[in-house]
């Protein structure tokens, strides 16, 4: 058993979380497509600098730490009882060791008053469906694609168009409260 903490995301390591964000993220399309991908936010990179940067500032950013190394980030927003968990990512070198469910059972310990978490991941990310499904509990509620756009999100939709013609799946995990 590993030894999981979420760390608040401090300003010094921002430009590292990023770069960390985007290696990552990197890996799983270089993984499904090859160096021939074109479903890259910007030049180079699956998730852009700007995606990333807005959703440090709009949520809470936290670090992943494992026996004390930083191996991951995970940033969520909260609004009352739902939740959003807009961004997780480990390490490509440590995939398939359960760092990223401690961590996201971490973020769950975070936030008990969400009753409702929602995430969204492309089409072609099978390892990020099937860790979303299969270990975490969520559930896909739906599929946004150029003939059913996301209607909460014009600029998601315009993304999705843009980047992942074949769609993005919405996943959506409800807490089932404890019995006293």
């Amino acid at each position: 058993m590993h030894d999981i903490q979420l760390i608040r995301l401090e300003e010094s390591d921002r430009e590292q979380f990023i770069l960390d964000n985007q290696e990552a993220f990197n890996y799983g399309a270089l993984q499904e497509f090859g160096r021939r991908d074109d479903h890259f936010e910007e030049e180079g990179q699956m998730i852009s600098r700007e995606t990333i940067d807005r959703s440090i500032n709009e949520g809470e950013a936290y670090r992943i730490r494992c026996d004390g190394q930083t191996v991951g980030g995970v940033i969520i927003r909260t609004e009352g009882v739902r939740g959003d968990l807009e961004i997780l990512f480990v390490s490509p070198r440590v995939h398939s060791k359960g760092i990223g469910y401690a961590a996201w059972c971490e973020v769950e310990k975070l936030h008990p008053e969400v009753t409702v978490w929602e995430t969204v991941t492309p089409y072609f990310e099978k390892r990020n469906i099937h860790f979303y499904v299969n270990r975490c509990g969520f559930h896909i509620v739906e599929f946004y694609n150029s003939h059913h756009p996301d209607p909460n999100d014009p600029d998601l939709s315009e993304h999705i168009d843009e980047q992942f013609p074949e769609g993005m799946f919405r996943f959506e995990k409800r807490m089932i409260p404890e019995k006293s």
